[in-house]
């Protein structure tokens, strides 16, 4: 007993160091905040990372959660929730995908029904099986914390007991540290006694050092093993930084800060040096731990912001506007285009991505039913249509044999201005009604043509006529300015195009003289292509409306068409110039060649535009 005796200065100084070991800020942190940190974190990282899954089809996601599903709960609860995500991100695309083919087809919303899916149905029996053992894992867990936090209050009524009964400290030594070994040994409890446990096992622990009389040797001897433990701890903690994933190791610094806690004091000079290492060490990890976060959520709000920009379009959306199949049909591949842009924004803030996905989602479902019933509605005004166009392919029908030339002509022009008038069919009867219609007019035009020809005195009086003007514009003499010029060219090409038929055999041989001295003049003035184009178009025009507004008719579609792969091929190039960037002198020459060809593009549009308005005119 003598020989293990402390004086009264060493016992003092003992309990003053068991204290200051009490007081440090690591009691304080590890066991409330820092636990929660981890499931905060382990849940925003599994969302983080669901974007970067390989591609499977729902079946290999059945047959990977079968094969999962009876191992360790712990061990799977990642790779299942992962699975899970995958799997309803496949089948709400699927059941997306049904329900907008049902609507394509020209199906109501109320009457749509899902399918059952029988992969489906798999899949969440397989999940209820792994809720129901998840569920009875977290219940043993629980049960085992309890019966832990039973183990751990009797060793602390054994250890008040040793504290209490101070008579021979000493002889009671091996007993204390038997019940420290078996506090070390037993597990978790429930985290609302777990602070206020630890503060009373490092009590007890304080006030028995505080009594104990042991020689300076055995207190020395334990000093130096708890250096020694603390420095591996230290240099576990410093080769943290190495390891790439962040989280894991946060995750792997809390455990090694639980460690700490088990292990006793050291040498008070070597205190202070060898926590110091231990905070700079746990320092850089938790620095790159808020770093990272901070990088994850100023993604998700910029993510946020994309998605607010794209549910704004759909909210901008002019129903008003949208009066025809055509619009309805080029307003649906912008909503495409937005559901397609959003399907590659990731994640927004976890408080707000149920609201914006629930907002974008309502917009796009107010779009698609619109344009369902506008569908809807207009199928009576279709079929009204086809039905008034039907009856004049029937009038037409009726006079294409007649022979009173004049009063038929008349009639069937009356009939081609009334067709105008009506509205748009269905599709699918647009081309063979108007074929129809075209072939009774046609058929009684021709007949005409080849009843009715010109008189051969004519025809030649006509030709010599031209052969005057083309000789008059051979001899032209340039006024005083380019435009006087112009104007008087144009007046002789007018007087050119209101000359009567040729001779057959002499048609395309006049027109061609004509239009090499009408070349000639203006290539002399410097005028312009396009507006040489639109002369030729005008002489072109007086012979289409001899043949009649069927020619008109057929020339004005054709000019529409081109007009609108004009427009098409434009807005291609426009949105191409959009992502170009010149960055060598090569970059820079193809840029200019494509805003000249954009430009060339423009300038056909307009005179395309010029050439229908003379349509127009005529008719």
């Amino acid at each position: 007993m003598d020989s293990l005796e402390l004086n009264k200065d060493t016992q003092t100084a003992e309990a003053e160091k068991i204290k200051q070991q009490a007081e440090t800020p690591i009691a304080e942190t590890s066991e409330k905040t820092e636990t929660a940190d981890i499931i905060e974190t382990e849940d925003m990282v599994e969302t983080a990372m669901k974007s970067k899954e390989p591609l499977r089809t729902k079946e290999e996601l059945v047959a990977e959660l079968q094969a999962l599903i009876n191992r360790q709960v712990e061990e799977i609860k990642e790779q299942v929730e992962s699975l899970k995500q995958t799997f309803y991100k496949i089948y709400n695309a699927e059941q997306a995908a049904k329900k907008q083919a049902f609507l394509d087809e020209g199906g109501v919303l109320e009457e749509y029904i899902p399918t059952i899916d029988e992969t489906e149905q798999a899949f969440k029996r397989l999940l209820a099986e792994y809720k129901k053992r998840k569920a009875e894992e977290n219940a043993r867990l629980e049960r085992e914390k309890e019966q832990n936090l039973l183990q751990k209050q009797h060793i602390l009524e054994q250890m008040k007991a040793l504290v209490d009964n101070n008579s021979d400290i000493s002889s009671n030594l091996q007993e204390f540290k038997q019940l420290q070994q078996k506090w070390k040994e037993i597990g978790a409890v429930p985290a609302t006694h777990s602070t206020s446990l630890w503060k009373q096992y490092n009590l007890y622990q304080e006030q028995f050092y505080d009594l104990v009389k042991i020689n300076n040797e055995l207190r020395e001897y334990d000093f130096k093993k708890n250096l020694e433990s603390k420095t591996a701890l230290c240099e576990a903690a410093e080769k943290l930084d190495e390891m790439p994933n962040v989280v894991e190791a946060f995750r792997e610094l809390q455990r090694l800060h639980d460690e700490w806690k088990t292990i006793g004091p050291v040498a008070r000079e070597l205190r202070e040096e060898i926590w110091a290492r231990f905070q700079a060490a746990s320092a850089v990890i938790n620095k790159k731990h808020q770093e990272y976060f901070q990088a994850l959520h100023q993604a998700e709000d910029e993510n946020l912001q994309k998605k607010t920009a794209l549910c704004e379009k759909l909210e901008a959306i002019d129903y008003a506007a949208l009066t025809s199949f055509k619009l309805w049909e080029e307003k649906s591949e912008e909503v495409m285009a937005i559901q397609a842009e959003w399907r590659t924004i990731g994640f927004a803030p976890h408080k707000v991505n149920k609201q914006i996905y629930s907002r974008y989602r309502e917009l796009c479902d107010e779009f698609f039913n619109k344009k369902s019933a506008f569908y809807k509605e207009t199928k009576s005004e279709l079929a009204q249509n086809l039905e008034k166009k039907r009856n004049l392919c029937a009038q037409a029908e009726a006079l294409k044999e007649s022979t009173d030339w004049k009063e038929t002509t008349e009639k069937l022009i009356a009939l081609q201005k009334e067709w105008k008038t009506i509205g748009p069919v269905a599709k699918k009867y647009s081309d063979d009604i108007w074929k129809r219609f075209l072939a009774a007019c046609d058929y009684f035009f021709n007949r005409k043509k080849q009843e009715v020809p010109n008189t051969a005195a004519q025809e030649q009086q006509n030709l010599s006529l031209k052969k005057e003007l083309i000789s008059r514009m051979e001899q032209f003499e340039r006024c005083d300015t380019v435009d006087e010029s112009v104007a008087a060219i144009r007046s002789m090409i007018d007087e050119f195009n209101a000359i009567g038929f040729v001779p057959f055999k002499e048609k395309d041989k006049i027109y061609k003289q004509f239009r090499d001295a009408v070349d000639k003049q203006f290539d002399a003035l410097n005028v312009d292509k396009a507006l040489r184009k639109l002369d030729t178009f005008r002489t072109n025009l007086q012979d289409m409306q001899a043949k009649g507004e069927n020619k008109l008719l057929d020339e004005r579609r054709k000019l529409l068409r081109v007009y609108d792969n004009l427009k098409a091929e434009i807005a291609i190039s426009e949105n191409n110039i959009g992502f170009f960037s010149a960055k060598s002198k090569k970059s820079e020459n193809m840029l200019k060649e494509m805003e000249r060809k954009i430009n060339s593009l423009k300038e056909e549009l307009r005179l395309i535009e010029t050439k229908i308005g003379l349509i127009d005119e005529k008719l």
